[in-house]
């Protein structure tokens, strides 16, 4: 999933659960994901340690199945936008008198509000996360896209092992036009 020649970005420390938890719409035992340790433009890594807790809102029947794994993903996928959106304003913040405007091309917007549209090629290769015994992996990579909607590619890993990978179509802003108008 990682291209050798493009190393992703580190944060000067891995962004914790608490800043995933004030950027995306998931809060309490539903936000899923630990840190950010690593991003670019086009990739985001994570982990998450919450697969092993038994209380797990994702739980069914005391266990965590396999497929559990996409709202991981999906959890990367918002935080990639959160963690792009941030640099966006660490850059305006940066610009003496930065307001809308002030450096071309880059505007403060409200986050965008991103719906899982569909998934696909989605392979397992274990039943189920609750009895893996270390953190998960998670990488999401922006394979293409639009001003409405972003196709991610996701892979899951537990060590080295693969867990769980696929593709994603997120839609933006879904209710942001109402029916007719064009954007």
């Amino acid at each position: 999933m990682n291209s050798p020649d493009t190393p992703l970005t580190t944060p000067p420390a891995p962004l914790g659960r608490e800043w995933i938890a004030a950027h995306i719409p998931h809060a309490g035992a539903m936000c899923l994901l630990d840190a950010v340790v690593a991003f670019d433009d086009e990739r985001i890594r994570c982990t998450a340690t919450s697969h092993l807790d038994a209380d797990n809102p994702l739980r069914a029947n005391g266990r965590l199945a396999a497929v559990c794994g996409i709202e991981y993903a999906a959890q990367a996928m918002a935080v990639h936008g959160a963690v792009l959106d941030a640099v966006v304003d660490a850059v305006l913040d940066a610009v003496p008198g930065a307001g809308p405007g002030a450096v071309p091309g880059a505007v403060r917007e409200r986050p965008r509000v991103g719906y899982l549209a569909s998934v696909r090629s989605v392979e397992a290769y274990v039943e189920r996360l609750d009895d893996l015994d270390a953190p998960l992996t998670i990488e999401a990579e922006r394979v293409s896209g639009d001003t409405h909607t972003i196709l991610y590619r996701f892979a899951i890993h537990c060590g080295a092992r693969l867990i769980l990978a696929g593709r994603a179509a997120v839609m933006l802003d879904a209710n942001a036009n109402p029916k007719g108008t064009t954007a």
